[in-house]
């Protein structure tokens, strides 16, 4: 795992070596190990490395055996010992035993069709020398980063918008649009960022960028459409243990330790099954608690572990410790924040670095494709409803899915109506499951000052966000819907960013994850929805799949959504003076995003009554992250945060 820069200039600029290697020392901790610089008269290009396969011989920036291309790459590709074994049978002789080398020599061979022959999670640039031209590409799922952006004709690209922001060409300001789509989805859309300007390359896409310009175009896209493999439930267990068993055997393969997160639920204790199954032995893995029971989960755990007979460590996580902890966390998340969950797991990664662990496996995106999150009940459930809006009895079934909130639980139809009635007869918006999720974050939007409000008056993400929608969309059943947009929008831009790589790779951590491999993915978005949500049991499939394999009481057990806590975290009498220095009139009007004295009264109003609801503590979230990355970005231009080392720095130059 690593972090890539570059600067393609077709002007000839004589300083981009300098600037190249400051852009990579503002993500040192993406890659402590080494790194490395090509530099030509167009292009400059620049890795940090995390060395995990190829130790001794896979330093970058590396070419195919012509040298008419570079790379430098993020990622792993986990399929690179049979891809290797392709290349040879066409007398192509490596030099290294790296991905990487594989990698730039099937580009050489095939151009943009190898993307296609790949297994793995990816961002990474390869330089024409002859054609002069840069192609960036980046994983199907997007669990790997790329930004760029593009200032007086030159392109600029990295694996984190701060080293964009090291030039002085590249501006430094929010964009009011993006921040409209964060307070509806948690995320910007795909190719937007929280800045003006700046982009991300999409999931499953590549780009080029030559004398000619940029050019974007899409090579994987996910579909769970009305085409479905009529498959028995004998044949579908047989086939995902087959495919599953794979993507965990391929994702072992490193030639340092692997180790595993252990959180107590069905996700990660399938995948460290599959581990013990496939390498019998020692396994570390790891976990984080709460002290506050609310959000803790660590009986679960301690079940895991013994069944399991793993070696686990665990750390206890305090709203005291997030609290100090969030600043860090949005410096490295590079985007506003409606919810502190990411630090706990910036605190898990770094017990993991501490332990000499580079590469952890995780359970993530089993909820995506199997249906596993409340969400989809809930809007199966609403759809049930709505062709009785009057019925007293459908809404109680809502009380199902959400035992583990008091308010729900013991709630009356009326007050269920009232909390999940809205547009609960629009069945035919293809938005439809996540309307009222979507809603709810709006009101954080009630809070904007009225220059956001006036940048962002007449537009609606809404309306954006259907524009990107497949184009048989209408014919795909509410399942289907709402897995595409939450796999899509949510998974990607906030879960696989916010809570994944970023949380992971500030402390020099891979993570890596099995549910992702592009086959499995496939494979679930052919199963009929009965396969995945048999009527309210979420992950139907697995929950089969591992029973006697895992406890009983892990298979069984409610779906319980990762969270942590936020009141305790921001209105504790001890918390931290950044939190009042970022809830000041004076920041807030300065930062411009949210209207001081909106803040100020709901403060008020949360100190009056001694609580704070479920979207208070979203927009107090909102406040303080918005205006920490103004802070940060903008205002003192990372001067908290200083720019790391380059260690073994090797800087590559053809005139």
């Amino acid at each position: 795992m690593c972090g890539v820069a570059g600067i393609i200039d077709y002007r000839g600029k004589t300083n981009t070596v300098t600037a190249v290697g400051t852009m990579l020392r503002s993500f040192s901790h993406r890659g402590p190990d080494e790194s490395g610089i090509y530099n030509s008269p167009a292009a400059t290009i620049g890795n940090v490395r995390l060395s995990i396969i190829d130790l001794q011989t896979g330093q970058q920036p590396l070419s195919d055996l012509s040298g008419r291309y570079w790379i430098v790459f993020n990622g792993e590709i986990f399929n690179y010992i049979e891809l290797r074994e392709e290349l040879e049978k066409k007398d192509v002789r490596l030099k290294t035993r790296s991905d990487t080398e594989v990698l730039i020599n099937l580009y050489a061979m095939y151009g943009k069709r190898c993307l296609s022959m790949l297994n793995g999670q990816f961002a990474f640039a390869i330089w024409d020398k002859q054609k002069e031209e840069l192609f960036l590409a980046r994983d199907r799922v997007g669990i790997r980063p790329l930004f760029y952006t593009i200032s007086n004709g030159v392109l600029y690209f990295g694996s984190e918008v701060k080293a964009l922001l090291r030039n002085r060409e590249v501006k430094r300001e929010l964009d009011p649009q993006s921040l409209s789509q964060i307070y509806t989805f948690w995320t910007a859309l795909t190719p937007g960022t929280a800045f003006k300007d700046i982009y991300e390359l999409s999931p499953g896409h590549f780009m080029t960028f030559s004398r000619n310009g940029l050019k974007t175009e899409r090579f994987w896209e996910l579909n769970i459409g009305p085409n479905r493999a009529d498959l028995s439930l004998p044949e579908a267990l047989e086939q995902f243990n087959e495919l599953f068993t794979s993507a965990v055997r391929v994702r072992l393969r490193a030639d340092v330790e692997v180790a595993a997160y252990l959180s107590g639920g069905l996700d990660s204790s399938t995948t460290v099954a599959y581990i013990k199954d496939i390498e019998p032995g020692i396994l570390n893995t790891f976990s984080i608690g709460f002290e506050d029971k609310d959000f803790d989960e660590s009986k679960y755990q301690e079940e895991a572990v013994r069944y399991l007979n793993t070696n686990h460590q665990s750390i206890t996580c305090s709203s005291k410790e997030i609290a100090e902890t969030f600043p860090r966390v949005v410096w490295h998340s590079e985007t506003p924040l409606t919810r502190t969950a990411p630090t706990p797991m910036l605190i898990l990664s770094k017990l993991v670095r501490d332990n000499n662990i580079k590469v952890v496996i995780t359970g993530e995106g089993s909820d995506e494709i199997l249906a596993g999150y409340d969400i989809f009940r809930e809007a199966v459930i609403r759809q049930f409803w709505a062709k009785q809006p009057g019925s007293s009895l459908r809404p109680m079934l809502l009380k199902r899915i959400y035992p583990d909130i008091p308010h729900l639980r013991n709630a009356s139809p009326n007050i269920l109506k009232m909390f999940f009635g809205y547009k609960l007869e629009d069945t035919g918006n293809p938005l439809y499951s996540h309307l009222l999720r979507w809603n709810n974050s709006n009101h954080i939007k009630k809070h904007f000052s009225d220059g956001i409000k006036a940048s962002v008056n007449g537009y609606d993400p809404l309306e954006d966000l259907s524009g990107k929608l497949p184009q048989d969309f209408d014919t795909w059943s509410t399942l289907a819907k709402a897995q595409w947009l939450e796999t899509t929008v949510f998974m990607s831009g906030y879960l696989l960013s916010s809570q994944g790589d970023r949380m992971a790779m500030a402390n020099s951590v891979e993570g890596r994850y099995p549910f992702l491999d592009y086959r499995v993915i496939e494979f679930c978005s052919s199963l009929p929805d009965s396969l995945k949500l048999n009527g309210t049991n979420e992950k139907y499939l697995l929950k089969k799949l591992m029973t006697g394999r895992i406890p009983d009481s892990i298979v069984k057990r409610p779906k319980q959504p990762y969270r942590a806590p936020i009141s305790s975290v921001f209105l504790a009498k001890d918390k931290p003076d950044y939190v009042n220095e970022m809830l000041a009139e004076s920041m807030i009007s300065k930062a411009g995003v949210f209207d001081a004295g909106s803040v100020t009264g709901l403060l008020e109003k949360i100190q009056k009554s001694a609580t704070a609801s479920e979207m208070d503590n979203m927009v107090i979230t909102s406040v303080i992250s918005t205006n920490l990355l103004y802070h940060q970005f903008i205002e003192d231009q990372n001067q908290k945060y200083q720019n790391g080392p380059l260690h073994n720095l090797k800087v590559i130059n053809e005139i």
